[in-house]
């Protein structure tokens, strides 16, 4: 037998070597199995069952088998052949959609290959399916036709809760459950629209008629609106012009009155200006008067030497009595002008502003004119003083009649009373003037006794025994 090269022995040896290897490799090929993660791979014999998911695993030939499980989303039609019938009694068609998977947990996996892993995938989803629609039957019963027209969702809800039960049971769960269409032979469904179609249709009338209103109403009101507003521009104008017809016969009034108080004030220094003249000359007589009674008082300055020692005695008392006499014929005089003031005042008031000012300058210079009288008295007075007491009471005897008139006379110079009555049960009236004058007259004798300070009979006794002790001095000249 011819002997084998040695170089092709070694090439043999190579080939069975890697024939070898590659026998090894497709044997390891064929125990290993992998599981994508759509699957599971069920891998039961030598060493029990176990579950294999998202990796590789080794399956030993002859002691083990594995089967495959897919874990994929099962979407199938969910419609039952005969009629559902409502909770009123409604047959009904309904068909859904439902999406069912096998959960992804060991334990549900090996569930589920309990129940379908020798079944195919039809048989699978009939199975199912049967049991999804017994559920759809009970809970369509449960429910009116306008729930599961109007809330579907509701109907979704529910199924899944009621086959979760049984889905678990079987390694399932139930994903979605979606109603496709919900239909009757009786045309309920058809008919159920019908009271919302009229009542929107109703509604949208109503809305028309209820704009038209409204617009007829805004239109109205726009035109209420545009005449009142034409009624408060016509009476706004209408004032306006009230306004200014009252402002213009204001300004007129405002002349007028300016026109009359100027003319007032100057009658009032027109008449100021005439009596200012008189009191003036009233004045310069007074000073006339003035000086004839010192040329008098010189004349008397000798006789009154003679008599010196008597006239000093006495001299305080002719001072105290004759000044009094002077200031009380002083106040008579001022209190008889501020009288007829009064009266003048009281019937200006009555007539215009004009004339009432003029009565008050009247009643001024009567004041004034008093007032001029009765410096003269007291520059009498002073002449008086040369007096003797016996002089002085036969002066005051003299005067009594004229003071008395003097008393009357200005209510002779009164043209007209007017007389105020309070009402209050006291004289009143012209009772009241003759009862004042009255006791005016009454207090004369009272009024020589407190000038001459003792009392009447004194008074005549004085007299007497001044008549007995020396002569009458001469009487003084009158003013």
């Amino acid at each position: 037998m011819p002997e084998i090269p040695h170089a092709v022995e070694i090439w043999i040896f190579v080939a069975l070597a890697v024939m070898v290897i590659l026998f090894l490799i497709s044997g390891m090929a064929r125990i290993y199995r992998k599981a994508g993660p759509h699957e599971a791979l069920i891998v039961y014999g030598l060493g029990g069952t176990r579950v294999v998911k998202g990796h590789g695993t080794m399956v030993l030939p002859m002691v083990q088998i594995c089967r495959e499980l897919s874990l994929e989303l099962m979407s199938f039609d969910v419609a039952p052949q005969q009629d559902l019938y409502t909770k009123q009694g409604v047959a009904v068609t309904v068909e859904a959609v439902a999406q069912i998977k096998v959960k992804s947990d060991t334990e549900s996996i090996l569930t589920a290959s309990e129940q379908f892993l020798t079944k195919t995938d039809d048989e699978r989803q009939g199975l199912i399916r049967l049991v999804m629609e017994g559920h759809l039957r009970g809970i369509i019963g449960q429910l009116t036709v306008e729930e599961i027209v109007k809330q579907p969702e509701m109907v979704s809800d529910r199924m899944r809760s009621t086959c979760a039960d049984d889905m678990n049971k079987m390694g399932l769960e139930v994903i979605s459950f979606t109603i496709k269409e919900v239909r009757d032979k009786n045309e309920y469904i058809t008919n159920m629209g019908r009271p919302d179609v009229a009542r929107i249709k109703r509604d949208a009338d109503v809305a028309a008629a209820e704009a038209d209103r409204d617009t007829a109403i805004r239109r109205a009101l726009a035109t209420r609106e545009s005449a009142v507003a034409k009624a408060q521009a016509d009476q706004e104008r209408v004032l306006a012009e009230t306004l200014s017809l009252a402002k213009q016969a204001e300004a007129q009034r405002d002349l007028e009155v300016k026109k009359a108080q100027f003319l007032e004030v100057t009658k009032r220094q027109q008449a100021q200006a005439d009596k200012a003249y008189d009191i003036q000359t009233n004045i310069m007589q007074q000073q006339v008067v003035a000086e004839q009674v010192k040329v008098q008082q010189i004349e008397k300055e000798q006789q009154v030497k003679v008599q010196e020692a008597e006239i000093n005695r006495r001299e305080k008392e002719l001072i105290a009595t004759v000044l009094k006499q002077a200031e009380i014929e002083r106040q008579r005089i001022e209190t008889l002008a501020e009288a007829e003031k009064q009266r003048l005042m009281a019937e200006a008031e009555g007539h215009a502003s004009s004339i009432r000012q003029q009565g008050e300058a009247e009643a001024e210079i009567i004041f004034k004119k008093g007032e001029a009288e009765a410096k003269a008295m007291n520059v009498k007075a002073e002449a008086y003083q040369e007096y003797n007491q016996a002089a002085v009471i036969d002066k005051l005897f003299a005067s009594m009649p004229e003071m008395v008139k003097a008393l009357a006379a200005p209510l002779a110079n009164v043209d007209k009373i007017t007389i105020v009555s309070t009402g209050n049960g006291e004289a009143a009236g012209m009772n009241k003037i003759t009862g004042d004058i009255a006791k005016m007259a009454a207090q004369v004798p009272a009024l020589f006794e407190t000038l001459s300070g003792m009392p009447m009979a004194e008074l005549f006794g004085k007299v007497r025994a001044i008549g007995d002790k020396g002569p009458k001095p001469p009487e003084l000249p009158k003013a």
